[in-house]
C-alpha cells in the first residue's frame, strides 16, 4: 500500500505505540496517537513537526467506550493498547486479574476494530494490525492471563482476515518478542509465583530466564521500522515478528511440530 491517508494507533504515549506513530508519520501517513492521558504525547508532536510529519493526539481508553471517536476514514489502525500485571500461579490468580486483562487486552480491541472497520472500508481499503506476542510460541509458566489475552486476539485476527479480504482490507499480527519498553522494564523481576514454595524452583528458572534475554532486546525504533514495513508490504503474511527473537521463534513454530517443540521447551521451566 502508499504510505497516505489517516492511520490510527492506540496506546501511543510510550514503547512500541509511541514509535509506530512516530515510524507512520515520518513514512507520510497523518497520524492519530490515541492515549488514555494525551498530555504524555506532547513530546511525540513536537517531534514529528521537527521531521515535518503529520500526528495530532486524541484522547482514547479502550476500556471506555465513550472515548472512542475515529476518523471517518481511515488507511491503518494499529491496535497497540496492552496492559500486564502480576503473575502469581494460575490456581492462587484471582478472577479480578483475568477480567482485568481481557477488558483491555481483548474487549477492548474489539470494541475498537468493530468501530474502525466501516471506516477501513470506506477508504477503499487498508491495514488493521493487531500486537499480540511471540510469547504465544512457548509454554511460559505464570503468564496464562497474558498469553491467553494475546491468543485471542490472534484467533480474532484469523477470523477478520477472511471477513475483510472481500473489502481489501488486510489484517496484521505483529508478535514482538524483547523489546525496550516500559513493559519489558517491567517485567525484569521474579514472577509473584516464587513467593509459593510448591512454585518456587520454578519461578527461579523463570527469573533466570527472563535476565538471559537483556542481551538480545531490540528497540522500540527497530521494531517500528519492521511492523511499518509490513504495514507497508502488500505480500506480507498475517503473522509477522518484528525482532530478531520473535522471527526465529516464530520460524520455529512454523516448521515444528507443536508437540515436539513443547518437549524441547518445558524442560526450561521443570528442570
Amino acid at each position: 500500500m502508499q504510505a497516505e491517508g489517516t492511520a490510527v494507533v492506540t496506546g501511543a504515549s510510550r514503547g512500541i505505540g509511541r514509535a509506530v506513530a512516530l515510524e507512520l508519520a515520518v513514512r507520510g501517513f497523518d497520524v492519530v496517537a490515541t492515549m488514555r492521558r494525551p498530555e504524555m504525547g506532547a513530546e511525540l508532536v513536537e517531534e514529528v513537526a521537527a521531521t515535518g510529519g503529520a500526528l495530532r493526539v486524541e484522547r482514547l481508553d479502550v476500556a471506555d467506550p465513550d472515548s472512542i471517536h475515529l476518523p471517518d476514514q481511515m488507511r491503518v489502525l494499529v491496535n497497540n493498547a496492552a496492559l500486564e500485571r502480576e503473575h502469581p500461579s494460575f490456581e492462587a490468580t484471582p478472577m479480578e486479574l483475568w477480567r482485568d486483562m481481557f477488558e483491555t487486552n481483548v474487549f477492548g480491541l474489539i470494541d475498537v476494530s468493530r468501530q474502525a472497520i466501516p471506516g477501513l472500508r470506506r477508504a477503499g481499503g487498508g491495514v488493521l494490525c493487531n500486537i499480540s506476542s511471540s510469547s504465544l510460541f512457548a509454554p511460559v509458566p505464570f503468564l496464562a492471563p497474558y498469553r491467553s489475552s494475546k491468543a485471542a486476539i490472534s484467533t480474532i485476527g484469523e477470523s477478520l482476515r477472511a471477513e475483510l479480504a472481500p473489502f481489501g482490507v488486510r489484517v496484521l499480527e505483529i508478535l514482538p518478542g524483547p523489546i525496550d519498553t516500559d513493559m519489558l522494564a517491567g517485567s525484569a523481576k521474579a514472577p509473584e509465583a516464587i513467593d509459593d514454595p510448591d512454585y518456587r524452583a520454578m519461578a527461579e528458572r523463570y527469573f533466570e530466564g527472563r535476565r538471559a534475554i537483556e542481551g538480545q532486546v531490540t528497540s522500540s525504533a527497530d521494531a517500528a521500522t519492521a511492523i511499518v514495513d509490513a504495514i507497508l508490504d502488500d505480500d506480507a503474511p498475517l503473522r509477522v515478528g518484528c525482532d530478531p527473537m520473535a522471527i526465529a521463534m516464530l520460524d520455529a513454530w512454523r516448521t515444528t511440530p507443536d508437540e515436539d517443540l513443547m518437549r524441547a521447551i518445558l524442560p526450561t521451566w521443570t528442570g
